[in-house]
C-alpha cells in the first residue's frame, strides 16, 4: 500500500504521463530501477581499480613530487594509558593527567608526551592523504572529460531541449554509464570510508554520500536524466582543481597550491553561481511549464536544486574570505585546511 502511494503517477510525473508510458517500446529505452542493481558490483570494481592506481601510479607520483611521511616517535607500550586512550579520551583533562600520574608514578610531562605521540600515531601520513587526493583527482578528471564527450550534442548546447518532454526522454547509453559510474564512485566511497582519512567533517561526509546516492536515484527513477547529467558535469569541473591543489599542498608546493586554489575559486564562482542558477535552474524552473501543469516532482527537484544553490552561496562566501586574506597577505592558503566537500553539492 505504501509503495503504491509512493510511486503514484501524479506524484512524480505530469498529466497525462504514467509509468506505463515509460516502458521500453519501439526501440526507445527508459530509466528503470532495475538498472541501478549494477551499481554495487561496479563500486567493488572501482575499489579494486583504486588499489591498483594507488600502488602503480599514486605512490610513484608521490615520490616524484617529494611527498614523504614524517618520522614520528611511537608512544611506549603502556596498557593503562592505552586503555584510557581507547575508552575515555584522547585528550585527557589536567585532573585526569594528575590521576594517571599517581597511578603510574610518572610526571605530568611524561603523560602529556605519551598522549601526544599516541595521537600522532593515529593521524594519517602525508602519503596516505596524497594517494586519496590523487585517486579523486584522477576520477574527477576522467569523469569531466568523459561527461563532455558523452553528453555533447544538440541539447547539450541548447538547454531548451533539456526539458522538452522531460519525463518521456529516451535513455542514451552514454547517459546510462555516466550515471552508473558516478553513483558507483559514491558507493565505493561509502565502502572505503572506514579506511580513508578521517577528517573533522567525517559525519557530514557520510550524510553527503548517502544523500547524493538517494537524490541521484530519485532523479534516475523520475527520468530527470538530461538535467541530472548536466548538473553532475558542472560540479565535477571544479572538483578536479581542488583535488589537484590538495596534492601539491601535500607535496609542499605552496605557491602552486595557492595558485591552483585561486583558479579553483574562479571556476567555482562561474560554474556554481552563474551557470548553475542562470542556465540549469532557469531551464528546469521555466521551460517545463510550457508543456505541463506543475506537479509534486517538478517542485521537489527544483527545490532540491535551489537548496544546492544556497549551499553554493555559503561555500562561495567562505572561499572569497580565504582568497581575500591570501591576496592581502594575512594568511597562506593551505588547501588541506578547506573542508569544502564539493561533491556534497552534487545531489543529482
Amino acid at each position: 500500500m505504501l509503495s503504491e502511494w509512493f510511486w503514484w503517477d501524479r506524484l512524480w510525473l505530469p498529466r497525462p504521463v504514467t509509468w506505463v508510458d515509460l516502458q521500453d517500446s519501439e526501440g526507445r529505452v527508459y530509466a528503470r530501477v532495475s538498472h541501478l542493481y549494477i551499481i554495487l558490483p561496479v563500486a567493488v570494481l572501482l575499489l579494486g581499480l583504486r588499489a591498483f592506481y594507488e600502488r602503480l601510479i599514486a605512490v610513484p607520483l608521490a615520490e616524484a613530487l617529494g611527498v614523504k611521511d614524517k618520522i614520528r616517535k611511537r608512544a611506549s607500550h603502556n596498557p593503562v594509558l592505552e586503555k584510557y586512550y581507547n575508552t575515555h579520551s584522547k585528550h585527557p583533562t589536567q585532573a585526569d593527567i594528575k590521576g594517571v600520574c599517581k597511578k603510574l608514578g610518572w610526571s605530568e610531562r611524561q603523560v602529556e608526551r605519551w598522549f601526544r605521540r599516541r595521537r600522532n600515531q593515529d593521524r594519517p601520513g602525508l602519503l596516505k592523504k596524497f594517494k586519496e587526493a590523487s585517486w579523486r583527482f584522477a576520477f574527477y578528471l576522467c569523469s569531466s572529460f568523459g561527461g563532455v564527450m558523452c553528453l555533447y550534442g544538440g541539447w547539450f548546447l541548447n538547454v531548451c531541449f533539456v526539458c522538452v518532454c522531460v519525463c518521456v526522454q529516451s535513455l542514451l547509453d552514454s547517459q546510462y554509464w555516466y550515471y552508473i559510474i558516478e553513483m558507483s564512485f559514491y558507493g565505493s566511497l561509502l565502502f572505503s570510508v572506514a579506511a580513508d582519512v578521517k577528517r573533522k567533517d567525517f559525519k557530514e561526509q557520510l550524510v553527503h554520500h548517502w544523500a547524493t546516492l538517494t537524490l541521484l536515484s530519485f532523479s534516475w527513477c523520475a527520468n530527470y536524466i538530461r538535467i541530472g547529467t548536466l548538473v553532475m558535469l558542472v560540479h565535477d569541473t571544479s572538483d578536479v582543481l581542488l583535488e589537484s591543489a590538495k596534492m601539491f599542498n601535500y607535496a609542499g608546493w605552496e605557491t602552486t597550491c595557492n595558485s591552483i586554489f585561486v583558479v579553483f575559486a574562479l571556476v567555482f564562482m562561474v560554474t556554481r553561481l552563474i551557470i548553475f542558477p542562470f542556465w540549469l535552474i532557469h531551464c528546469t524552473w521555466v521551460y517545463p511549464l510550457d508543456q505541463f501543469e506543475p506537479f509534486f516532482g517538478y517542485y521537489f527537484f527544483n527545490v532540491m536544486l535551489v537548496v544546492l544553490l544556497l549551499l553554493h552561496v555559503f561555500w562561495a562566501s567562505v572561499i572569497l574570505r580565504m582568497v581575500k586574506k591570501f591576496i592581502f597577505g594575512k594568511v597562506s592558503i593551505h588547501c588541506s585546511s578547506y573542508k569544502i566537500t564539493n561533491k556534497a553539492v552534487c545531489a543529482f
